[in-house]
């Protein structure tokens, strides 16, 4: 309170900070992070206090960068397709991570990630090469041999230590992903990150930011291992950090469950009939003068004598001192020895649980072990190396899920063997709920050498897509026992158990279905021609109509579980939402669809086959209906 009123200026720098607080630094705006953000200038030139390293404003570009690209559905690589409502999404995941904005911008609750470390020995995609074109950078991503996987020689950069861009290349790679997955973020959304002693300094401003510093929430320190390692050169790493930041105020931090083990800290000394109690310290560690106003007199009843701190002030105020007085709250210990006294908290007051602690032990989150255990358990073999405990996942979303919230879409788009997916199977199985995942996924190469190649297993995202399929088989014989032993004992009065979504749609980052007006230099007036004559049919040559269907559907932000009906001649999305002329334009067609009353109707214009007078009738029909009519 300084006695003015709230100027316009300033609503809107509170607006400007709660939309964007990355364009934030220490209060002020920053201009260039703003007209950055924006796409009209970036160019990190002034001195001030800022993360910069080399090639940061190119990475703006490369981010802000449109995607042509598409995901199209894998059917026969999927578990109960038609049905599920879970996504594992195989592709490079910035290029996946721009086609999913338009239909998940704001949609998901929890995002956790398990990010390459940056320890020297990391493949990674990054847009090391900035002068190239688009077109360049995708087709060098997307390389792929002769039996259509990615190659590790087109896709990664290995970054070694020895690199003079060590630090800047992680961070190229970093910084547009997380500003992606940010707009993903609903507005009580959190973001986990995973992440070692390697970049967690240079993450932590990152983020800050991305997200802004005052969404910063907490860095949590997680014993990753039990035993220590004497191959280590100096000290052995038996923890890694946690990251983790909200969207905005509008999160809640679920607190834990108390237990005996929290609770055997409060005893009864002093036999107070309200019962056991703990204390805690009634010393302020600000001085006096500091704060003057918490500065008086106490009165030990005991010695029966006035007590004065000689350099601190009190943590209450004088009328809450008295209060406390009143209620018996201070304890001078059994005979008045304390020289200070201490305010008693009543374990009959604890109630709603424990606020959350930022060391997570292993007993309550397993270690590296674990989780290396857990999928070599499912999958015959040791094919991964330090995958994450599906129990550290659960206990992160332990944090942001209420007992009443049963739904929710979470996202991993490092999802490596997809211990994100098992976690939200798992946790549905046990509370009855129906949360969803997307799981992203680089199609990349596993070793020639290794057991997971030998077994079959030509990517990790091969080794994710099966973990999830026999996830979902053990929860579903869990179940099927559980239900059946539920069955023999005639318990009617129980909740049956149901069974849990436990299928997955699969889809592949590809080029997008229709043809793509490509740049001329120049003024070659056959090639503008030709190009011209091309785009007579907008369709690519590879393309098909399910495929189409889908990207359609994302380009005009509807949700990959979308209904889809196919009807005679049209595909209907979400029912009346959208219709999706593909296969032919007659004016039977036309009739039935507008006989649904449809709120947009998008047509290849090509079904028109030259018949204006029928386009032209089309597009008045659709206008006098109240319909949204486009063509491609």
């Amino acid at each position: 309170m300084n006695g003015y009123s709230q100027t316009p200026q300033e609503e809107r720098i509170k607006i400007l900070q709660s939309l964007m607080p990355e364009v934030f630094d220490e209060g002020k705006i920053d201009w260039e992070k703003l007209q950055a953000t924006l796409g009209d200038k970036v160019n990190f030139a002034n001195e001030r206090y800022v993360l910069n390293w080399a090639g940061k404003s190119d990475a703006f570009r490369v981010m802000q960068q449109p995607s042509s690209a598409t995901l199209v559905p894998c059917r026969k690589e999927s578990v109960d397709f038609d049905h599920t409502e879970n996504i594992f999404i195989e592709g490079e995941n910035m290029e996946v991570l721009k086609v999913l904005q338009k239909s998940y911008f704001g949609k998901v609750k929890m995002i956790y990630i398990d990010p390459p470390y940056n320890t020297g020995n990391d493949s990674f995609i990054y847009p090391d090469k900035f002068s190239e074109t688009k077109e360049k950078y995708l087709r060098r991503v997307g390389d792929k041999d002769e039996e259509g996987y990615m190659t590790r020689e087109g896709m990664f950069r290995k970054n070694s230590k020895e690199n003079g861009q060590y630090h800047s290349n992680w961070l190229n790679m970093m910084m547009p992903r997380l500003y992606l997955a940010k707009g993903l973020l609903r507005e009580d959304g959190v973001i986990f990150i995973s992440i070692d002693d390697n970049e967690v300094h240079n993450l932590r401003l990152l983020m800050n930011e991305i997200f802004g510093e005052e969404n910063f929430l907490v860095s949590i320190v997680w014993e990753k291992r039990y035993t220590r390692s004497n191959n280590a050169k100096a000290f052995t790493t038996l923890t890694e950090s946690i990251l983790v930041y909200r969207k905005s105020e509008s999160v809640t931090i679920i607190k834990e469950p108390r237990n005996e083990k929290v609770d055997s800290i409060y005893s009864n000394p002093d036999n107070d009939p309200r019962g056991d109690w703990t204390s805690v310290s009634y010393v302020n560690p600000a001085t006096k003068e500091q704060r003057p106003n918490l500065s008086y007199p106490l009165w030990n009843p005991i010695l029966k004598k006035e007590v004065v701190h000689p350099t601190n002030a009190w943590k209450f105020e004088k009328a809450n001192y008295e209060r406390h007085v009143e209620e018996n709250r201070l304890y001078w210990g059994k005979n008045g020895e304390n020289i200070y006294p201490r305010l008693k908290k009543f374990l009959s007051e604890m109630e709603g649980g424990m606020v959350p602690v930022d060391l997570w032990k292993q007993e309550d989150t397993g270690t590296t072990d674990q989780g290396s255990k857990e999928l070599e358990s499912l999958m015959g073999g040791k094919y991964f190396d330090f995958p994450k405990p599906v129990s550290l996942i659960k206990r992160a979303l332990s944090l942001i899920i209420g007992d009443d919230e049963k739904d929710g879409l979470f996202l991993d788009f490092f999802a490596g063997t997809a211990p994100t997916a098992q976690a939200i199977m798992e946790l549905n199985k046990e509370d009855g709920g129906h949360r969803n995942y997307i799981c992203i996924q680089l199609p990349e190469l596993c070793d020639e050498k290794s057991d997971a190649y030998k077994a079959g297993y030509n990517t990790i995202a091969e080794i994710g897509k099966e973990r999830i399929r026999r996830a979902g088989a053990k929860i579903r014989a869990e179940v099927e026992a559980e239900q059946a032993k539920q069955k023999e004992q005639l318990q009617f009065e129980e909740q049956p158990i149901e069974l849990p979504d436990l299928g997955f749609k699969v889809f592949k980052l590809s080029e997008s279905n229709f043809k793509q007006w490509c740049e001329i230099k120049g003024s070659n007036k056959e090639e503008w021609k030709q190009q011209m004559m091309d785009f007579l049919n907008p369709v690519a040559e590879n393309a098909t109509t399910d495929n189409m269907v889908y990207e359609l559907l994302l380009k005009s932000g509807k949700s990959l579980n979308s209904t889809i009906k196919h009807h005679n001649g049209f595909y209907a999305i979400n029912d009346k939402e959208l219709i999706l002329m593909l296969e032919s334009a007659t004016q039977e067609t036309i009739d039935a669809i507008l006989a649904e009353h449809p709120q947009k109707v998008i047509a290849l214009d090509n079904l028109f086959e030259g018949n204006d007078q029928l386009k032209t009738n089309t597009a008045l029909q659709m206008r006098d209906a109240g319909v949204e009519f486009r063509t491609i």
